[in-house]
């Protein structure tokens, strides 16, 4: 796997495929492997060239000793798109990667030809506030939850009622929850980061096409926060994807990624 020293970090990375670049950011306490499932092949088979990271924080990857910010992650990226030479590229992120796909695009926005914001949001409710700052209260006080528990809890929050209601399939989520390995010495200060500022009025500048993706049942990212996004992104395009929860990209990778790629390759219907 390769290695590059950009933005004061060790960052590695991952190539698939052959053809026009997409560069892919995950999530709060993810890594690169996670699109490697379903996302890297769907678009390797329709000709793309796939980079995944591990961001800032997520060993291998280093960049956590003294906290970071988001715009220490957008640096991140921006710093592998100059280093591989192919910006302007597309680039995708899920929640937290959402994040930063989209300051990216605003800061940067002659490094990206288009952008996916799947579970995203431009600003931070009372609730979802609460929950962040819940969670790292938890985290800081170094309470060590049984494992089975955890597993319980993080299908309740990132799954959907027509998942949790199924036994075979909850079977499966809740033996990969137990055995996932934890976020790495960066999941703190990532988690800090959840607590976005209201970006929306700073979005309606955004030039850069951008597709939105929501989930109806998720609740960490509630489709009205992403509507939100697409709303203020001048001619944004929007896709609600019904009985998935924050993991939707997982739960029915099948619809996520026609959307994405009909989207990328310019063949969705108008």
């Amino acid at each position: 796997m390769p290695v590059i020293h950009v933005n004061g970090i060790q960052l590695h990375y991952e190539e698939a495929g052959e053809g026009e670049p997409v560069v892919m950011i995950q999530g709060t306490g993810a890594g690169r492997t996670v699109w490697q499932l379903h996302q890297v092949p769907a678009l390797t088979a329709v000709g793309f060239r796939v980079i995944t990271l591990d961001n800032r924080g997520i060993p291998p990857t280093s960049g956590w000793t003294e906290g970071f910010t988001l715009q220490d992650m957008v640096g991140d990226v921006a710093g592998l798109i100059e280093h591989l030479g192919i910006g302007p590229c597309r680039v995708v992120g899920t929640s937290l990667g959402a994040f930063v796909t989209q300051e990216l695009v605003l800061a940067r926005p002659d490094l990206v030809r288009q952008a996916v914001l799947i579970a995203t949001r431009g600003r931070t409710d009372v609730l979802r506030a609460a929950i962040t700052r819940a969670e790292i209260e938890l985290y800081d006080s170094e309470v060590e939850l049984p494992v089975r528990y955890a597993a319980v809890v993080r299908a309740l929050k990132s799954l959907s009622p027509r998942t949790l209601d199924d036994g075979a399939a909850m079977a499966d989520w809740l033996d990969l929850f137990e055995l996932s390995p934890a976020g790495g010495p960066g999941h703190r200060a990532q988690m800090e980061l959840s607590t976005l500022d209201d970006r929306l009025e700073a979005y309606r500048g955004i030039r850069v096409p951008c597709q939105v993706i929501a989930f109806a049942d998720d609740l960490i990212t509630p489709p009205h926060l992403a509507r939100e996004v697409a709303d203020a992104i001048p001619g944004a395009a929007y896709e609600l994807i019904e009985g998935c929860g924050h993991y939707g990209y997982l739960e029915d990778p099948t619809a996520v990624n026609k959307a994405m790629v009909e989207f990328l390759t310019g063949t969705a219907a108008h």
